[in-house]
Parts: structure tokens; C-alpha cells; sequence
């Protein structure tokens, strides 16, 4: 025969355990609407803005989106970066061997979708084409999607992680 003092004390246990199950970690902070809409339009500017091929410094600009310490993860063509030092050497090479040899290039996004998953955290897809004169004199156009993931840092916007694929056929 149990005793009440022992009921008492198995319900008071359960309740206990109940409760710290029920009141465990938060669950992730809801997004409002507006602050939605308010981080999709600073991701989509700040985006637009640092891929205007008609501004100079393209590479420092690039490289303005990613923090300046600790890894960043960049996928591309088959090989993936850990590091700032060789995310910049990579995109330093491209801008070398296809970048600059680009007349009148115009970044054009084509779909962007970003996914605000928390205030200070998001993920952008987008697909975009480069339309350009080649170094024959000839229309020439390149294209892709990339998928980013943002935080936000101090107050600053960066990308701790992407992948970017060429389109075929842009």
C-alpha cells in the first residue's frame, strides 16, 4: 500500500519533470511581419547595392558582405572555401579572369527570395545574369543562382555561408 506522503511526493516529481520539459530551451523568437519586410528590404538593398558592377573596387565590395573574422563557407564550381583569405582569392580571380574582361557588365537579379528566419538571422536565393560585351565585341551573357545565409553582426549584415552554381544557359 502506497502512502499519500509517497503519492504526494511522485506527483510533485512528475510535475517537476513535466514542467522542465514544457519550460525547456525558448523556442526560436517569432518574426513579426513588419520585421520581415523590414529585414528582406535591408538584405535586398544592401545586396542590389554591393553587386552594382558600375562602381569601383569591385572585390572590396564583394568582400563587404562577409564577416571579417571567423569561417565563411562558399561553395562554387565543385570547390568549397572555409576561410576569408580564400574566399577574397577566389573572387579576386574571377573578377581577373572574367570579370574585367566584361564591357558595360550589368548584374541583374532575376528572382530573390529571402527567408527571414529570426531578427538577426535569414536566407536569401537568387538567381541573377550578367549581361556584357565580350572582349571579341560580342553580347555575351553569364548567369547563376546563389543561396546565402545571413546574420546579423553588430549591427551589420554578413554571409556566413553560400552556394553558387552557373546556369548553362543564363
Amino acid at each position: 500500500m502506497v502512502s499519500t506522503k509517497t503519492r504526494f511526493i511522485a506527483l510533485a516529481l512528475g510535475l517537476a519533470a513535466l514542467a522542465q520539459f514544457a519550460c525547456g530551451p525558448e523556442s526560436p523568437h517569432r518574426v513579426s511581419p513588419s520585421q520581415q519586410k523590414a529585414v528582406s528590404d535591408s538584405l535586398r538593398h544592401l545586396v542590389t547595392n554591393t553587386y552594382d558592377l558600375s562602381k569601383p573596387n569591385v572585390v572590396g565590395r564583394l568582400m563587404s558582405l562577409y564577416p571579417v573574422s571567423g569561417p565563411v563557407y562558399s561553395t562554387s564550381g565543385g570547390h568549397t572555401s572555409t576561410t576569408r583569405a580564400e574566399l577574397q582569392s577566389q573572387i579576386a580571380m574571377f573578377w581577373q579572369y572574367v570579370g574585367s574582361n566584361m564591357r558595360n557588365p550589368k548584374w541583374q537579379w532575376t528572382s530573390m527570395y529571402i527567408d527571414v528566419l529570426a531578427p538577426d538571422a535569414a536566407v536569401m536565393t537568387a538567381t541573377y545574369r550578367i549581361p556584357h560585351i565580350n572582349p571579341m565585341g560580342m553580347a555575351h551573357v553569364i548567369g547563376g543562382a546563389w543561396t546565402a545565409v545571413f546574420v546579423n553582426r553588430g549591427g551589420r549584415w554578413v554571409v556566413i555561408q553560400e552556394h553558387l552554381s552557373d546556369s548553362a544557359t543564363p
